[in-house]
């Protein structure tokens, strides 16, 4: 089982984008965007995702996708 790491459209097109486009080419990773998150607050603020069920949140795009690994490699599924 992959790590899910879901993205909200809306932070996407505020800056995200770069990093979804890196995680989705991860083989080892399931990267899945949805509509809206229901994260408003947070997606107004800061760039985030949702790896495994938890908010990991960065003010740039290679910081979000430096944390999200770090998140991976800090909580292992098993």
């Amino acid at each position: 089982m992959n790590p899910i790491v879901e993205f909200c459209i809306s932070n996407i097109a505020n800056g995200s984008h770069e990093t979804f486009e890196t995680l989705e080419k991860d083989p080892n990773l399931d990267v899945l965007e949805y509509g809206c998150l229901s994260y408003c607050t947070k997606c107004a603020e800061s760039l985030y995702a949702i790896v495994n069920g938890e908010i990991v949140e960065a003010d740039t795009p290679e910081e979000l996708t430096n944390r999200i690994y770090q998140f991976i490699e800090d909580n292992p599924l098993f």
